[in-house]
């Protein structure tokens, strides 16, 4: 039966095996295509327009009752999702039962951000490299991002300053008001974790099963913010902002430097929609889902990893600060450093202040050791690998001096140590890509058939 529990485990089994991830150009030109050749079935509209001018396109498969927003990009250094709504559209199209079953018109955006994207293009084809990967990473300062630019108003916070492809998702989500949102966000490092708007218990057997049936471990460690309601193992809560703001006033420190516009699935919760994260890993690491005892307590490895990212932060602002006189060009890579560098300080601050905290003193697991761990060689790679693009440029263009130049040599010296540390810390599996786009889909589809309630399957 379409959309059982055993009919969405076979569907993720048998994703193709696919290499890499494709360019955004390809991308959509197969969406394109689907198109052009289900125009009974599929259409296609411009939903809004890039920063750089470039249109952004949306796609509509079905006319079932309930309304479905499948996004991609919204991280351009998150790509799984291309091949997940690529493989989604695909089988809608040729399985007239699944799409029939399913009760829904999908909305689909391909790719919300075709400007951050193009700038992470030279990894997409080699995924399975990390160091190759870091070392090309882009990813946008957080006001310039798609998924963390829709507004805020709390308390001494206020956020306003949506760029157009956030008004585009916007309108996207006001036009369908979506029974069900899924971005498709993705992870680095360790195992599979979800997020979800709200409880949703009848989901959590099913989002287990699917990355164990490939294989895949759950990722049971702490969530990527402290503050997040954990409703099952590796299944957390989306949270808001008014979440991260209580939290840091809490802790004693100024949530305005540090919270700024909320996420696209606190902008849909207003029409009582249910929202999805699948965080898939391209690397998996058994200690992500260890829950043994580390050796250590809770506090002790906080103190530790926050001073490291804290040391990586100045680091860094030491370079930025003496480059500064001498840099022409305003990168996407630098204007992104300028605000990562320091935020890597803002996280070690926040870590140090959790230290103190009694409930800290608990013995730490080996999956939350791990977790705390690779963050720091997880940012050191992508935001030292940032910072470096920007360096690059000025020699590209030919407009490096001297000084920029040496800066740039002591850069890439240090960023070689840290890609050495990071390479002897880690024993990960690359990952296949068939799999991670089978968790992603079969969890798209969990959601759709198992998590909106009574006609749900």
């Amino acid at each position: 039966m379409p959309g059982s529990p055993e009919d969405i485990l076979r569907r993720a089994g048998r994703v193709p095996r696919a290499d890499g991830f494709p360019e955004i150009d390809t991308l959509l030109a197969e969406f394109d295509r689907l198109a052009s050749e289900h125009p009974a079935l599929m259409t296609g509209r411009r939903i809004g327009t890039s920063r750089r001018g470039e249109p952004i396109p949306g796609y509509t498969i079905g006319s079932g009752q309930r309304s479905f927003l499948i996004v991609g990009g919204v991280h351009p250094n998150e790509p799984i999702g291309f091949r997940t709504a690529l493989h989604l559209v695909g089988e809608l199209l040729a399985d007239p039962e699944l799409l029939r079953a399913s009760d829904a018109t999908w909305h689909i955006v391909p790719c919300i951000d075709p400007d951050g994207a193009r700038l992470n293009e030279e990894w997409y084809p080699t995924p399975e490299d990390r160091i190759f990967y870091a070392r090309r990473f882009y990813r946008p300062e957080p006001d310039q991002q798609v998924e963390w630019t829709f507004p805020t108003s709390y308390k001494r916070a206020y956020f306003d300053r949506m760029m157009p492809e956030t008004q585009a998702l916007a309108r996207e989500i006001d036009r369908v008001r979506p029974d069900l949102y899924v971005a498709l966000h993705n992870g680095e490092m360790g195992g599979v974790y979800y997020y979800l708007s709200r409880p949703v218990p009848e989901l959590y057997g099913l989002l287990h099963e699917l990355p164990a049936s490939l294989g895949l471990p759950l990722d049971t460690g702490e969530p990527e913010a402290p503050y997040l309601e954990t409703y099952a193992p590796a299944i957390f809560g989306t949270g808001s902002i008014t979440d991260a703001y209580d939290y840091l006033e809490a802790l004693g420190l100024d949530p305005t430097t540090m919270v700024g516009g909320s996420s696209s699935s606190e902008y849909a919760a207003r029409y009582g929609t249910l929202s999805l994260v699948a965080e898939l890993p391209y690397w998996s690491h058994p200690d992500a889902n260890d829950p043994s005892p580390a050796g250590e307590s809770y506090a002790e490895l906080l103190n530790r990893t926050s001073g490291q990212l804290i040391e990586a932060s100045e680091v860094l602002g030491d370079v930025l600060a003496s480059a500064s006189e001498h840099l022409s060009i305003r990168s996407p890579f630098l204007s992104a450093s300028e605000v990562f560098v320091p935020m890597l300080a803002d996280i070690g601050r926040v870590d140090r202040a959790r230290a103190s905290e009694p409930a800290s003193q608990r013995a730490a697991t080996v999956a939350e050791r791990f977790g705390c761990e690779d963050l720091v060689h997880c940012f050191r790679l992508r935001y030292g690998g940032m910072l470096l693009r920007a360096l690059d440029a000025e020699s590209v263009a030919g407009v490096a001096p001297a000084p920029l130049r040496r800066l740039r040599s002591r850069l890439e010296s240090i960023y070689s140590e840290w890609q050495d540390a990071a390479a002897a810390a880690s024993t990960a599996a690359v990952i296949p890509v068939s799999d991670l786009v089978g968790v992603q889909y079969g969890a798209v589809l969990a959601a759709a058939f198992h998590g909106l309630g009574e006609g749900a399957s």
